[in-house]
């Protein structure tokens, strides 16, 4: 049975009883909220230590377990691609500094508050120009 089929033959209330840190509200039960966040005419995005300490930042004030960051810079550009890998989920970011631009996607489950961090992302990178999306992931019938 692959793995599409076994995922719809399972009973509902088989879903219901594993241990797991899937969100529950008033509204629906799912697996993490996802925020895919846009950061324009953002400063600093090529300096390492200032896009590791967004990310440990953003983790810290969601109520995230920080497990592990890595960064990486590209050249010319000086751009930067990181990641913090959370008991929770991660944090990704993706920077193109000669364009002002980085690219963030907020992925937590469990007791986590994601929207907290993107005060942290607007002081860090110095800028008021950010666009959010939510997404829901793993929602429950």
């Amino acid at each position: 049975m692959s793995n599409e089929e076994f995922k719809h033959s399972r009973p509902t209330s088989f879903l219901s009883a594993l241990p797991d840190h899937f969100k529950q509200t008033h509204e629906m039960t799912f697996a993490g909220t996802h925020l895919l966040i846009d950061i324009w005419q953002g400063h600093g995005l090529d300096e390492m230590e200032r896009v590791e300490n967004a990310l440990k930042e953003s983790a810290d004030i969601s109520h995230a377990t920080l497990i592990q960051t890595h960064l990486h810079r590209f050249t010319p550009s000086g751009g930067i691609s990181g990641i913090a890998i959370l008991a929770e989920s991660h944090i990704s970011i993706h920077t193109w500094p000669e364009r002002g631009y980085a690219a963030v996607d907020i992925f937590m489950c469990g007791d986590t508050q994601p929207e907290l961090a993107i005060p942290v992302l607007e002081e860090t990178f110095l800028t008021s120009q950010i666009e959010v999306k939510t997404i829901q992931r793993g929602q429950l019938p």
